[in-house]
Order: C-alpha cells, then structure tokens, then sequence
C-alpha cells in the first residue's frame, strides 16, 4: 500500500467517523472537517475496530440479532428505546437496491459488539486490573485501546492488508450512505443511548490494551517487530487531537510485515503490569504459546463464568453419579443441584435439575444392584433377583455406551465448513434434553422396579414386574418384555424342571410351588402345595395346579411306587409339544408352549401312574375287599364271625385275647367264601381293639382294619381308615342288634313243648303268660320291623349305590386327584347317608339309644323265655315228687312250697315280666317316634328313603294323628 493509499484510507475512516459523531447530517470536506471533543477518542476506537480480526461466533442470522438487540433493550428497561429501534430497524431494511447497504448482517452485528464493548469498559472500575486484556478477551469484545494524558502513547501500526480489507468492507457497508444515513445514524444513536454517558468516562480508560485477532492465511513475508518505532509521531498524533484532519504523516510508518505474529510494544518491563509497558507475543513455530494462551484464557473464563461447555460436561457427571465441578448431588434436595452462589440464570438451574433426573434414577437403580449383589448369596436375593440385577446391569451397559457418545460428541466442536473457523461443543443443553428423552423413560420405569422390588422375590417379584408390561407404549412394552426374559429364566427352569423331571430346586423358596417332608403315605396330600404368594400373573391358577400334579406325580411314581416309567412319558410330552428337555427351552412370552407342554406331560404321567395303581396295585380289588369286610359286605363271613366270637365278645373288654379273636377270624375267613380272595387280601385283614373303658364289653371294643400299604395308603390313609372303622362300628352293631332279634325270635318260637306245657297250667297262670308273651311279641315285630328296613337302606339304598357310583368316576378318572375325589366322595356318601356325618349328630345318637333299648329287649325276652322253661321243668318236678310224697324239699323253692305256692309265683313273674316289657315298650316308641320325626328335617335326599320304608303303610301316622302334621 502506498501512501496515497493510506491517505484515501484514513480520509475515508474519518468521513465515517465524524457523521457518526456529528449531530446534524451536514457535509463536511473531508480535508477539513470540524472535530467534536469526543472526536479523536472515536476515531482510534475505530481504527482499533479495523485492526482487528473480529470473527463473529455466531451463525448470521438478521432477525435473530434484531431479537437480540430488542430483548436487551427491554431487559434494562428501555422499552421505548427498543421501540425507537425497531421503527429504524423497519426503514433500515425497506432500503433496497443501489445504494442500500446489502449486508445488513454485518453493521447490526457490529453496532452490537461496540454497544456491549462499551457496557464492559463503563462498568470496569477505574483502577482496573494489569489483566483486562486477558479479560477483553476472554468476553470475545473488541481491542481494548485506553488514552493516557499523562503517558507517552508510542504509536501503532497493523498490518496494511488487513486494514485494507476492514477498511475495504467498511467502505461496502458505507456505500451509499448518502441515501440512508439519517436513518443508520439513528439506528446508532439508539445503541448508544445503551452506553449513555461513555463519552464522558475516556479520562477513566487507563493503560494501552489490545486483542490478538487471528492472522489471515497467506500474508505477505516481513516482520512488523519494529512498528511502532517512534513515539513521538503518536504523541504528536494526542497532541494535535486530530484537528488537521489529517493522520497520515502519523502512520507513516505503518507497513506489511511476513511475520504472522503481532508484536506491541511499549514502555517498562513486561510483567510489570500493562499500563505504559510493553507486551510481546508471537508465535513459535510450534504454536506452544498460542496453544498456552488459548488454554490460560479457557481457564480464566472458567473461572469467572461458567459457561454452557461446562455445565453439560457436569451433567453429564451426574448421569453416572458423579460430582462434578459444580453440579454436586445434595442430600437435603435428594438430586444434583447447582450451589447457590453461582449467579447463573434460573432457567439455567430448572434445565440443570431436569437434565440431572436421570442421575437421581441412574443413582438410585445402581444403589440397589450394589447392595444386592453385597447381600449375595444370602436368602433375600434369590435367582430370580440376581438376574433382575444382571438385566439391569445390562441396562445401564447400554446407558454407558450413550454417555461415551455423548461425552465425546461434548469434547468436539461444532464443525462449520471453513477451514479455520470453529465454533462452540457441539453437545448443549438442548441436545443434550434430546438425547436424554428415550434412556430417562428407560430410567424411570428400571427406578419404579426397583422401588417395588425392594421386599419382593422370586415369583412375586415377577408378577410384580410383569403388572409393568401391560403398556400401550412400544418402547416401554418392548424394554419390559427384554427385562423380564431375564427375569423369569431361573423361574421357567424351575417350571420346566418341575414337570419333566420332578425335581425342585428351590434354594430361596421363590418357586410358587413348596416342599415339605412327610412321610410316603402322605407324600401326595402333604409333601406338596401351591405358594399363592409367589404365583406371579402370567401364570394361572388352573396352570399352577396343572403344574403342581405333574411334579407330583413323578415324586410319587418315583418315591411311593419305584417306578422309572414317567422318564419316557415326559420325554414323549416335550416331543409332541415341540420342544426340547434341556435348560432354557423355555421363557417369558411363551406362555402358550408352557401350557401346552404341561398339558401333554401331565396327560401321558397321569395315564401312567392310574395305569399302574390299577394294574399292579389292584386299586379296585381293594377297594372291593374294603367294601366286603369292613362294610359287612360278605354276608356269610359276617354271619359266621358273628357267631363265633359272639360268646367271646360278651366278656368284659378287658378280659379278652386279641390273640385268640384273630385266630376266630382266620377261621371265619377259611370258612366262609372269604377263602376264595387272594393272599394279599386276606392278609391285610385283622382284628383291632379299640381303647376300652371299665364296664364295656368286648362287643363295645372289638374291630376290623384293613392295612392298605404302600402307595395304596395314599388313599387309605388313617384318617380315611379311621372314618371306615367308624362306619364298620356302626353297622357291626346293626349286625349284633339284627342277630340278638333273630336269637329272640328262635327263643319264641312256638313249639309242641310249649303247646303242652301251656294246656296245663292254671288258667290264670296261662293269661298271664299269653299277655306277656303277647306283649313280647308286639315289641319284637315293632323292632324287628325297624332293624329290617334300617339294615336294607343301609345295604341297598347307601352302600351298593355309593359303591356303583364309585366305579364309574374310577373309570373316568384321569389322574390320581380324580381318583382320590371320587373315593372321598364315596366315603363321605356313606357316612352322610348312614347318619353319621356332622349333620346328623343328633339323628346318631338317637338311632344307638334303639339299638341299646332293643338289647335291653333281648335281655328281657331271654329272661321271660328262662323262666318259662324253669317253670315248666318246676311243675314236672313237683309232680313227680307229689307221687312219691316227698317231704324234703329245700324250704323256699318252689318245689318246697307246693302247686300252690308256685302258681302264685310264675303269676308274680309273669306280671313283673309284663311291666318290664311296657316300660321297654314305652321308651322305645318315645325314642322312635322322635327318631322318625327328625327323619324329614335331614338335608340328604336318601334319607326319605327311609322314611318311606318305616312308615309304608303309614302305620306311625295313623298312631299319632296328633302331631302328624309335625312328624309328615
């Protein structure tokens, strides 16, 4: 550049300049111009600004800075001047074509940073630190340049390229300012009313300060080192306070050098502070310094501002729990929270707290796999929680790759096309909110798990988790069903175990399915049962017993009957279901194939096992044998038993030989048709005593039981057993009441002894007798009448009935449980219908005072039919001895005291047998008539059976037609 160059230049920077600063809009010459007093401080302020290499850091965008620059206006409380603005901004940019200024851009952009340049020298203090350089810098405004009346000012010079080129886009922006330069200089009286009263504060700007502006590839070769030689020219330059219009001797030493480096020299020592010193920096051929003055001033800004770089690399602490710089976790707030000293927006904080909730969640899910896994392997964790731990440690795996990404993403910056240009990290609040959205839904729905998992294992915490899955979103339904394919493997590998092998492996008791030890016999009732706790929800209730059968039913073919044939059945199960034995065949989701092979390998193991306790086991011929021994069922051997341990059993109990009643028994057995049953069967029946009391009889205490054995004692347990001795008890006595009426009937039976016997007699000896034995005779039929219809219903009506029923649903049984209902069922029919269920307590015990009045009358008759028989051997006596006219007869007999004397005894015996038999007659039909009146009240259909039987010819009713209405 040469010097009419630098003249046409400067000529140019202070035409601008002084209708910048002069009031009216009249021309001036430019040789000659009429300075203001603020005028020489303006004119430095803007050669300061062409020297520069400003570099906006903004992406250009014309409205976004108009909003800017109104927003700041409003923000100090100029509305009107904001509305001023937005009037000249409106004329400002109506101006189009020639002579408008095109980059309107660039001239708000600058008239922005003056106005903020001058904010921050305004409010700097006027014993400003040797460092407001730096700080100048570090706010990214423009070259600061104080005046110093009191100091030398040496002088400066840039390199002539650059300021061509400012001076070069300066005069673009300037082009036809003639047509709008009222309107351009309003719109910069408006910024300046920002910086009211600046002009005021020059005598306050202390010590020369500058900004290293970046150097323009390529410049020309030289050295500027020795610019600035003389400081004479720029005190020359104070001096004349620009009042010659004319600068350009001034700069006379301003020239291009090839050093891309600045040097700025001064007065005094460097590191003595900036004010009349002398600063040098310059760059090495290894960029070392600028590489260290970049990083002390990112350290210095740092420092005094926290800046959005820093927050989000906080942040992103916290998302791993960690404490960063300045966002810190708080106990009292329970989150990341920034200190309340820091002076940083309150938007800025809500965004801080809102980004730093998935750290909160992050800590929270990361707390209880930790303390989770320390509690390992006690019994609070279990499988199933140990793998809800893995699965959400996968889960965070996933959240640690995102968080690389984004710190790395953090750490680079926004890449803006040119070379050399650079710009802010690409990571900022906003993206950061975006990138956040999917892994904090994430988040929320792992910390409400946790939250409810905390007292929970097992199959709960299962059903518990699965209750989550059931959302409409896709990603939450998706996200749920990978977790819990996690969570319920150990739980389907107990499941799968459970019915194909029978084997339980619950260390933790999280199965919904419990073990117990038990005996064998109570194996099937006992060992096993359903936890409706840990049941989760996808699993039903009818699937769970299903479930349950099935494991059972390989225990016990394994353990109660020794059999390995349930191996070939569960492997055929899974074969026709379609998959296989092995670990993890099974899983979340497949809830179809768990039933389906459940279904078929209970089907083939039921099969099995009924197959086995009717085959091998001879459940039927069993349960057969029970029927005819204990429920009296073969006639002839009850008969014959009945018979022979009948004159045993009348001895008092405690005086009987269990001994010898088991070899009565055997002998009952080998003569009755009995012999014909199998080995087996004849020797499991035995002879028990019950527990006696003083004064019972062997009657009151003798038994039957039948000993199952093993598995059959599954359902002939002892409470079963127990139940069949208590009907056998029942109907023994029936038996013994029915046999002592058919003794009576066989000692009353009319004979030609008697028919004789009765023709001698004195008449009044012989009424008496007819109306005893009468009366006798009434009683037994009324008796034997009840026994009858009583022992048919209960043969007939109850157990061949029961009995039918029985074989039917053994033969649609499908599985043992089947089987032990219908047998329950049969055994409970029995009791109910035999009175002596719960219901008909009453009943029962009105039934066995008949039985005892009815063998009180068998007493009575055999002493009746004793002393008939004494009677008539008597008379025969006396008879034989009145020939002989023996007088030596005992005194007191009957013989001893003559006919006379013995017919007023046998009339005595046979009134006094008379009353005894009314009395017997009268409390039994006060019994039985209060037996047949509680008949209609009873629940059970049957038992109207009875009381058509009893009352056929409705003989009761016509008895009492008193309370017929109460009885029928």
């Amino acid at each position: 550049m040469n010097d009419g160059d630098h003249h046409r230049t400067l000529d140019l920077v202070k035409e601008l300049v002084h209708r910048l600063t002069t009031p009216s809009p009249t021309p001036i010459i430019p040789t000659h111009p009429t300075p203001t007093p603020h005028y020489p401080q303006s004119l430095h302020y803007a050669i300061r600004i062409l020297s520069s290499r400003m570099t906006p850091s903004i992406s250009p965008n014309e409205a976004a800075m108009v909003e800017s620059i109104k927003r700041n206006l409003a923000t100090q409380g100029k509305s009107s001047d904001a509305l001023t603005f937005a009037d000249l901004y409106t004329k400002f940019s109506s101006k189009i074509g020639p002579g408008s200024v095109k980059n309107k851009w660039a001239v708000l952009y600058l008239l922005k940073t003056v106005s903020e340049d001058r904010i921050n020298q305004k409010n700097m203090p006027s014993n400003a630190p040797a460092n407001a350089f730096l700080s100048s810098l570090s706010r990214g405004g423009l070259p600061e340049l104080g005046l110093r009346n009191d100091s030398n000012l040496e002088g400066y010079k840039d390199n002539c390229k650059d300021l061509r080129g400012s001076v070069g886009n300066l005069g673009k922006m300037e082009k036809g300012y003639s047509d709008n330069s009222k309107d351009f200089r309003g719109l910069v009286g408006t910024l300046g009313k920002m910086e009211k009263g600046y002009t005021d504060n020059s005598k306050d700007l202390r010590g020369f300060m500058g900004k290293l502006g970046k150097m323009e590839k390529g410049c020309s070769d030289g050295n500027v080192s020795d610019d600035f030689r003389s400081s004479s020219n720029l005190k020359d330059y104070r001096e004349k306070g620009y009042s010659d219009g004319n600068v350009s001797d001034d700069l006379r030493n301003l020239s291009c050098g090839g050093d891309v480096s600045r040097v700025l020299k001064g007065k005094g020592e460097v590191g003595k502070g900036w004010s009349g010193g002398v600063l040098m920096v310059s760059k090495d051929s290894e960029n070392l310094r600028y590489m260290a003055y970049k990083e002390f001033v990112d350290l210095w800004k740092e420092e005094n501002e926290v800046s959005e770089d820093v927050l989000v690399r906080d942040v992103l602490y916290s998302c791993q729990g960690i404490d960063g710089k300045y966002v810190k976790y708080d106990k009292n707030e329970d989150g990341y929270v920034l200190p309340d000293w820091m002076k940083v927006p309150r938007a800025t904080r809500n965004v801080v707290r809102k980004l730093c909730e998935l750290g909160w969640l992050f800590r929270k899910v990361k707390g209880y796999i930790s303390e989770s896994m320390n509690q390992f392997p006690a019994q609070d964790v279990g499988t199933v929680g140990q793998a809800f731990c893995a699965a959400l440690q996968d889960e965070l795996s996933e959240y640690y790759k995102l968080l690389a990404v984004l710190e790395g993403q953090a750490m680079n910056p926004i890449p803006l096309g040119s070379e050399g240009e650079c710009s802010g990290n690409y990571m900022s609040f906003r993206r950061l909110s975006v990138w956040f959205a999917e892994p904090i839904v994430k988040m929320r729905l792992m910390a409400v798990l946790v939250d409810n998992c905390k007292s929970l294992k097992g199959g709960a915490m299962a059903g518990a988790i699965h209750m989550h899955a059931q959302h409409g979103d896709p990603l939450v339904n998706d996200f749920m069903k990978r977790l819990l394919r996690r969570v319920c493997s150990p739980l389907f590998e107990m499941v799968r175990r459970w019915v194909l092998e029978g084997e339980l492996e619950d260390i933790f008791s999280e199965f919904f399915i419990v073990s117990q030890p038990v005996k064998d016999e109570s194996l099937w009732r006992e060992g096993y049962r359903l936890h409706a706790a840990m049941l989760p929800a996808f699993i039903s209730q009818s699937l769970a017993k299903q479930i349950l059968r099935t494991g059972k039913s390989i225990n016990f073919l394994r353990v109660c009957c020794d059999d390995r044939g349930w191996a070939d059945a569960a492997t055929e199960a899974a074969a026709a279901v379609g998959t296989t034995t092995t670990r993890g065949s099974l899983g979340y989701g497949e809830t179809d194939a768990l039933e389906s092979l459940v279904t078929e390998a209970a089907k083939r193991i039921d099969k099995h096992l009924l197959e086995l306790m009717h085959k091998r086991y001879k459940f039927k011929e069993h349960c057969l044998a029970i029927k005819r021994y204990l429920l009296l069922g073969q006639g002839d051997f009850v008969q014959y038993l009945m018979d022979i341990v009948g004159p045993e059993l009348s001895e008092p109990a405690n005086t009987i030989s269990s001994f010898k009643l088991a070899t009565l028994l055997e002998s009952a057995i080998t003569s009755s048709n009995a012999q014909y049953d199998g080995c087996d069967i004849r020797a499991r029946l035995r002879v028990k005593m019950m527990p006696h009391k003083t004064g019972d009889r062997g009657w009151d205490v003798f038994s039957l039981e039948y000993d199952a054995g093993v598995p059959l004692n599954t359902v002939f347990t002892e409470s079963v057993m127990t139940r069949y001795i208590r009907v056998f008890n029942f109907l023994w006595k029936l038996r013994r009441v029915e046999h002592a009426l058919t003794g009576t009937w066989k000692t009353m039976k009319p004979n030609c002894i008697t028919s004789h016997f009765f023709s001698k007699l004195p008449q009044a000896v012989k009424l008496q007798l007819i109306l005893t034995s009468r009366k006798c005779q009434v009683l037994w039929d009324e008796m034997n009448h009840f026994v009858s219809n009583l022992q048919y219903y209960i043969m007939f009506e109850v157990l061949e009935v029961s009995w039918s029923n029985l074989v039917k649903e053994m033969e649609l049984s499908k599985d043992l449980d089947d089987l032990l209902a219908a047998h329950e069922k049969y055994l409970s029919s029995i009791l109910e219908k035999s009175l002596l269920g719960e219901r008909s307590q009453e009943l029962n015990k009105t039934l066995f005072v008949l039985f005892d009045l009815i063998l009180r009358f068998r007493s009575l008759a055999d002493r009746l039919y004793e002393g008939i028989n004494e009677l008539q051997s008597r008379t025969a006596e006396v008879k034989s001895r009145g020939k002989s006219n023996d007088k030596s007869s005992e005194p007191g007999s009957w013989l001893g005291e003559g006919r006379k004397a013995l017919t007023q005894r046998a009339g005595e015996f046979f009134k006094n047998m008379g009353n005894d038999i009314d009395v017997i007659g009268k409390d039994y039909t006060t019994i039985f008539e209060g037996f047949i009146s509680n008949l209609p009240v009873q629940q059970h259909i049957d038992l109207k059976f009875l009381m058509f039987r009893l009352n056929f010819t409705e003989f009761y009713s016509q008895l009492q037609p008193i309370t017929r209405g109460k009885l029928f």
